[in-house]
């Protein structure tokens, strides 16, 4: 019966570990509640200001009617000529496009939740080098052209905070809301009198615009140039082209783009386009930008922590198990689940704290709690100061290295791995005279 103890003691230890599992998951729903509640604050400041913004554009469209003459059959089956009209619209995109834009932040509080929104002052300008009769090449009698007009997209108009005037062939044009056309589900227009068919038209278009998240850019020009300054020091370049140049620092960053109709293959997506109603996806997704994320995501760290739970909770009592080992001590199940219990703590600790202060800060004041409490708690446990002291040493060290994990992202696994293989080894070191037949008493 007592070679079954020592069997015993660790099945209950396994089961006290699994137990613990159980607040564990409660405190990861908990994460999951704040975060949600956290991005719901966001986008009420979204609705109360502007969202993700994408510009697309400038498009030249040239609304047109043709007559077409068809056949049909008359009485005595003899073909009729009769005329039908049709109506449509021609899209031209821009030779060249070029966009120079600085994008200061701010952050908005709504309770304990910060959001951040960002300001673009932009200078948007280019050229449209108009073929004759639009680009027409057959039937062109058959064609009656409108006013052309010039139409930029904007995902949300709410965040335009200047009245906007386009500036073509040195006339200035105060742009309408409204884009009259399906290409672009929401932007603004500005008219263009007379024809300009096989004429260049040079645009220039100061624009401030405000929103969140997110600033996209559609390259539209047969050759597209952008170039974004921010004050914001932890960009995330996205989309479907990266920058050929850029610069971050503390104190910004700097980043250029530059696209051809090779890379982007716009004009096909155009004629994909011919029957879009509400605007078309496919031109809007092939944009590029900056995503302001926050580097220092306090839930998306406390989530990674508490993934780590399992094997912070189930390493320290292992070393509770091996102090019982070599110090030949009992610890009682209770004990360990106390102890347990603190470890849990520290999870919870973290994501409150995390709240209110940096993710840092909120780690050490954490750790610092639950090392303090469980170093207190094992001294009278193994009833020796040094040994709950170097309990505590351990169990710091545990949670440094910890931190280390959730700080190196792109490292994390192999830290992970090269932790577990050397706490394996530093076991298998010390009980390499362990007799676990007689547990407890050293061999000889």
């Amino acid at each position: 019966m007592s070679r079954l103890l020592p069997l015993l003691k660790i099945v209950a230890i396994l089961f006290l570990t699994l137990l613990m599992m159980i607040p564990m998951v409660r405190i990861r729903g908990l994460i999951h509640e704040r975060q949600d509640l956290r991005d719901q604050v966001l986008a009420d400041v979204a609705r109360s200001d502007a969202g993700t913004q994408t510009l697309a554009g400038p498009v030249l469209i040239v609304p047109f009617q043709r007559t077409l003459h068809e056949q049909v059959a008359g009485s005595g089956d003899r073909p009729v000529t009769v005329a039908r009209e049709v109506q449509g619209e021609l899209r031209l995109l821009p030779s060249m496009m070029t966009l120079d834009g600085k994008l200061g932040t701010e952050e908005r509080q709504r309770g304990i939740y910060h959001a951040r929104v960002y300001r673009a002052e932009s200078q948007l300008s280019g050229r449209f080098d108009v073929p004759e009769n639009y680009g027409v090449t057959d039937d062109v009698a058959s064609y009656r052209f409108g006013d052309a007009r010039l139409v930029l997209g904007i995902s949300d108009i709410r965040g335009i905070g200047n009245a906007l005037t386009l500036r073509a062939n040195g006339s200035d044009i105060s742009f309408a809301p409204g884009t009259g056309s399906a290409l672009f589900a929401s932007g603004v227009q500005a008219p263009l009198s007379g024809s300009h068919a096989g004429r260049s038209i040079d645009f220039d278009i100061s624009l401030t615009l405000a929103g969140t998240r997110e600033f996209n850019i559609v390259p539209v020009g047969r050759e597209s140039r952008v170039h974004l300054t921010s004050d914001w020091p932890h960009p995330s370049f996205i989309g479907e082209f990266l920058p050929v140049k850029r610069k971050i620092g503390s104190a910004g960053f700097d980043a250029d783009w530059q696209t051809s109709f090779f890379a982007t293959n716009l004009e096909d997506v155009l004629a994909r386009c011919a029957d879009a109603t509400g605007g078309c996806k496919a031109l809007e997704d092939d944009h590029f930008g900056v995503s302001f994320i926050d580097p220092v995501d306090q839930y998306l760290k406390s989530e990674r922590a508490a993934k780590y739970a399992f094997l912070f909770i189930g390493l320290t009592f292992a070393g509770f198990f091996l102090t019982e080992v070599l110090r030949r001590v009992s610890v009682h199940p209770i004990q360990y689940g106390l102890v347990g219990l603190a470890l849990a703590m520290f999870f919870l600790l973290l994501l409150s704290l995390s709240e209110h202060m940096g993710f840092g800060l909120a780690y050490l004041v954490a750790a610092g709690a639950c090392v303090g409490l469980i170093s207190y708690y094992v001294r009278y446990v193994l009833g020796s100061v040094g040994q709950g002291m170097a309990f505590g040493a351990a169990l710091a060290s545990l949670y440094a290295l910890l931190y280390g994990i959730l700080s190196s992202e792109d490292y994390a696994l192999l830290m992970g791995s090269l932790l577990v293989f050397g706490l394996l080894a530093m076991v298998m070191v010390l009980t390499r005279r362990v007799s676990w037949s007689n547990l407890g008493e050293a061999q000889r």
